[in-house]
């Protein structure tokens, strides 16, 4: 297709979480024949955590944390910062994210919206930024809102501006057939709705050499990744497979929780904590089993990740997304929705069956080619030249 200009919003580029890493995919894979640019709202660091083409372009549209704090103290106080006592009442303010009052923040979102010149795809990724898109961007671009998640996630206020808001918007992109199902039946005609899924960069090879009796499990400590769930179920499996251990990777206000659990269930020595890894990939390819514990989801990344290292998958069945990626004795299984009993009976299984991990492991890598970034950039230039 002709070359576009591709602008991405997202909350805080700085960080290492799943819409980030989908952004950034998408980035990289865009700008080899198009102008790529992602704005920040937020500034969380000095530079990105996670690789960027230096092809694409990183703006910041505030030097300010989330909190709302500058990101550079220099001894005055934000005035405009007291604001943020109040809650905010404008409709982007039922997304969790954007609860507190900023209007600094709201105007300057707002004008980058707005001085986007026509012709261009403006991207907005999660639902405050797709409102402001849709009552405040500018008519003459082409105006995309993702959802990350999924509409029965939200709160009933939210799916309600949702569904008044998206209306305006010349597309909505969703992760999960059950994400389309969803919208269309929340949006009806109103607005084109796309299932375009995530995208991780191509693997150049298979890992090699031999794996090690570790399950792995990666995403932020907090309570939508289940990482409860899954202590509670690997006492089970310790107690069958004491030599096997559960690595889990990531940071999150739940670390001192989870810690606690860890060790009132003595498993300190089997269940490890190992923060935030700059490799995830190298600590993937040393482990013999990938777990997904999630509550909700929208469509993992991290699971398709764990399939292209050539890893078989337990997962929770949860809302969305794990459905549409494992196929339930092929490539992974899939257990109840927050089963416990069920995820540790399906590690014992893979635990005790090195034949069924090595099947499933190759059946995995064929499915996570069909997500690399070219296949799903390919798809977003088929949407870009339709809506242009």
């Amino acid at each position: 297709m002709a070359h576009v200009n591709i602008r991405y919003l997202l909350h805080n580029a700085y960080g290492v979480g799943g819409t980030i890493r989908t952004v950034f995919n998408q980035a990289n894979a865009l700008c080899e024949r198009h102008d790529v640019e992602i704005a920040s709202v937020y500034r969380g660091g000095e530079a990105p955590a996670l690789p960027l083409d230096p092809r694409v372009r990183l703006v910041c549209l505030n030097e300010l944390r989330e909190d709302g704090t500058k990101f550079k103290a220099d001894g005055r106080r934000r005035v405009w910062r007291k604001a943020r006592m109040f809650a905010n009442r404008l409709p982007h303010g039922r997304d969790f994210r954007y609860k507190r009052w900023d209007p600094v923040v709201d105007l300057k979102v707002v004008r980058y919206l707005r001085a986007q010149p026509r012709g261009s795809v403006l991207i907005t990724t999660r639902p405050a930024l797709n409102l402001l898109s849709a009552w405040a961007g500018p008519r003459g671009a082409i105006r995309i809102g993702q959802d990350h998640l999924n509409f029965g996630s939200y709160k009933p206020g939210l799916q309600a501006e949702i569904v008044r808001a998206y209306r305006k918007l010349d597309a909505v992109t969703v992760l999960t057939h059950a994400d389309l199902a969803s919208y269309r039946e929340a949006l009806g005609d109103g607005v084109r709705i796309e299932r375009v899924p995530n995208g991780i960069p191509p693997r150049s090879g298979v890992p090699h050499g031999e794996r090690a009796h570790v399950v792995a499990a990666a995403g932020r400590l907090i309570r939508q990744k289940g990482f409860d769930l899954l202590i509670e179920a690997f006492v089970d499996v310790h107690a069958a497979h004491p030599d096997w251990e559960l690595h889990i990777f990531g940071a999150g206000k739940w670390q001192a929780k989870l810690a606690g659990m860890i060790e009132e269930r003595g498993l300190g020595d089997v269940v490890r904590l190992r923060g935030i890894s700059r490799n995830l990939d190298g600590e993937m390819a040393k482990a013999s089993i990938f777990v997904l514990s999630s509550r909700k989801e929208g469509l993992p990344m991290v699971l398709l990740e764990a399939m292209s290292s050539g890893l078989p998958v337990v997962s929770f069945d949860c809302p969305t997304g794990p459905a549409d990626v494992v196929d339930d004795g092929v490539n992974g299984l899939l257990v109840p929705a927050e089963d416990v009993a069920g995820l540790a009976a399906g590690l014992s299984r893979l635990i005790e069956n090195g034949h069924e991990r090595e099947t499933m492991g190759k059946a995995g890598r064929i499915t996570a080619a069909q997500y690399e970034s070219p296949v799903i950039a390919e798809q977003w230039e088929k949407l870009f030249g339709e809506l242009s």
